[in-house]
């Protein structure tokens, strides 16, 4: 059965081919900035008018952290999807039984609602500061507006990344006026980068107000539904098939990433920046993004400061809208391959999120609307390990990764990131709970109900989260333990003759070349194969200009392949002699790969550890990253 393209009207929609490093640059450029909206959306202002006005300066560095953290795990997104051609719903489908896929799509669904939620807010709260627009009928138009933005899809990818493109940069253009005018002290502002470390829990938050808000604007700075459209959103530039085109890819998707997260990293700095300089340094604590646009011209003077602040809010609320579509349309599909029309999919998931705000507006209060978008993000916060863990598993795995797996260093900071994700999570969890039954038995109330559904829920969520991450790692343990063992009998069934159309040596212009050639010869006149000379140039001059090199090495070694290659043609034999430059179990690598060899002839050179560190393991480095016969003489 053929594998399903993610977002398949625009996969390997865009041509990279270009000679020119900035046309390169340019053509990859995009998928990043669709995904950074997700960092910029009105739950991120919430978060950061609540943490800035409250806390001045002081949660910067989470902003950081949370960038940092961004930046990486969307790196390794986007690998996943260029390396594998998969998006992360799609490996997690691969990963885990149908039972567990089910759960971790309605959990995604549901961080998905909420992110969307968000974004009904932001826009509603975002036309009535513009237009005094009743919070009603804003509801209406966010309805509406999903076929606008639907319409705009329809334009092709690279006019909705040019669209999201202006959205940002109207964004962050609204606030560098914002902060001019607010006059901030850049000291305690680069102060506020630092974390400070106090003598008792939460340590380095001041109290527990502290560190819901922290979550919260982690929740909304590291969004788990992004992670699942970068990996498909990268998937719709045509990137050759071969190592050296998916390392340039990968090369590329960083630079895209690095940018585009650090412009959504200005945005939501320059927030709580002004919050704290605005409202914090003034005793005013704000609460709501109306409040905040209440005060702002009381505090910077200008009555522009209130239009602006307004129109960036709008900006972020629509842009955001478009990427979750996408991000809907990615897990729907990808999880449990169920493929509707996007604008009832985007219907169905707005209506979803319609529902608490339609309640809050109609009958808790309007002015709850602030408090509803941070429990938004608290929530994104909480299902994002479901999505991290997954990212890890897959892309730190070589049989599906090859050599673009994770190195070392790379697992290493990935699952600090989800122990720390984990931690907080757990921390908030368990505060929460004590605190909800400690407020109902102080008043005399049951706490019944929540141990019944709470409770229970929290231990659930666990145990599924204990069960991602161990599962992968003993099913593998399993599969070791079941190929370690086999009777005589399936050893003989299982015994195929092997079929060699391709058998590729490796020679290197030295005398011992004659015993790999005897094996390739050997193995070439009983399969009726066709042979390859591979030789790599790997001096100095071949490591910096390839082919273009002339020195002496590279013509002696060109004229040393030329000659084999014709004396073993006069034996009978199918030959071809290749010549590359560079380093050469990189360029075996890419030889094996492009000529479809089926085995391949190494000379082992027998150094020990010492020698191994000097001269390089070229041959481990060359089975590890393919998947053929290798063939290794002494």
């Amino acid at each position: 059965m053929a594998r399903s393209k993610s977002l398949e009207d625009v996969h390997r929609s865009v041509t990279i081919d270009s000679p020119s490093f900035w046309k390169r640059l340019f053509a990859f450029a995009g998928p990043a900035y669709l995904v950074s909206v997700g960092y910029m959306d009105p739950g991120n202002w919430a978060t950061d008018i609540a943490g800035g006005s409250t806390f001045g300066f002081s949660l910067l560095w989470v902003l950081v952290v949370s960038n940092l953290m961004a930046l990486l795990l969307q790196t390794l997104s986007a690998r996943l999807g260029i390396v594998a051609g998969r998006d992360l719903a799609q490996a997690s489908r691969d990963l885990y039984p149908r039972s567990v896929r089910i759960v971790l799509w309605l959990l995604c669904e549901f961080a998905i609602a909420a992110c969307d939620l968000a974004e009904v807010i932001g826009t509603i709260i975002g036309l009535h500061l513009l237009f005094g627009l009743p919070f009603a009928w804003g509801l209406l138009v966010t309805v509406c507006d999903t076929f606008l933005l639907l319409a705009i899809q329809r334009f092709g990818i690279r006019r909705m990344e040019a669209f999201i493109i202006v959205l940002v940069f109207t964004i962050g253009a609204c606030f560098v006026i914002e902060l001019f005018w607010a006059k901030p002290d850049w000291s305690g502002v680069f102060a506020g980068l630092l974390p400070h470390v106090s003598g008792k829990p939460p340590f380095f938050f001041e109290n527990l107000d502290a560190l819901y808000i922290a979550i919260g604007i982690l929740g909304a700075t590291v969004m788990p539904h992004n992670l699942y459209l970068h990996s498909a959103l990268v998937q719709s530039r045509r990137v050759e098939r071969t190592e050296k085109g998916m390392r340039e890819a990968c090369r590329f998707n960083l630079y895209d990433s690095f940018f585009a997260l650090n412009a959504a990293f200005f945005v939501n700095a320059s927030i709580l920046v002004l919050a704290g300089a605005a409202f914090a340094v003034n005793g005013q604590v704000v609460t709501s993004i109306e409040d905040a646009y209440k005060f702002l011209p009381q505090f910077l003077g200008p009555s522009l400061a209130a239009t602006l602040f307004a129109i960036a809010l709008l900006c972020s609320g629509q842009s955001s809208t478009l990427t979750g579509t996408l991000a809907g349309q990615i897990v729907m599909e990808g999880f449990v391959s169920i493929r509707i029309r996007p604008w009832i999919r985007r219907l169905l998931t707005r209506s979803i999120a319609l529902i608490p705000a339609a309640c809050t507006i109609f009958f808790i209060g309007q002015e709850r609307l602030t408090e509803l978008l941070i429990l938004s993000q608290v929530v994104l916060s909480l299902q994002l390990p479901f999505a991290i863990i997954p990212l890890l598993t897959f892309t730190s795995d070589a049989r599906r990764m090859g050599p673009f797996a994770n190195a070392l260093w790379v697992k290493i900071l990935g699952w600090m990131i989800a122990i720390i994700i984990i931690a907080l999570n757990v921390y908030l969890a368990v505060s929460a709970i004590f605190g909800w039954r400690s407020s109902l038995a102080a008043s005399g109330h049951s706490t019944l109900w929540i141990d019944l559904t709470a409770v229970p829920i929290l231990f659930a969520c666990g145990a599924l989260l204990l069960w991602i991450i161990g599962e992968p790692w003993l099913r593998r343990s399993r599969e070791k333990s079941r190929s370690s063992r086999a009777s005589s009998s399936q050893v003989i069934d299982a015994i195929r003759e092997p079929i060699f159309r391709t058998v590729a040596v490796a020679v290197e212009n030295v005398p011992e070349d004659a015993k790999a050639i005897s094996h390739a010869l050997a193995l070439v006149k009983t399969h009726a194969a066709k042979l390859l000379l591979v030789h790599v140039v790997d001096g100095v001059g071949a490591q910096w200009y390839g082919d273009e090199t002339s020195d002496e090495e590279s013509s002696e070694d060109r004229a040393y392949i030329d000659e084999l290659t014709a004396s073993i043609q006069k034996l009978g034999v199918e030959a071809r002699g290749i010549l590359r430059y560079g380093t050469a179990a990189d360029q075996i690598i890419d030889v094996i790969k492009k000529e479809s060899v089926d085995l391949i002839v190494l000379r082992a050179h027998g150094h020990g550890i010492i020698g191994d560190s000097v001269f390089g393991q070229t041959i481990d480095k060359i089975r590890h990253a393919v998947a053929i016969d290798v063939l290794v003489v002494r």
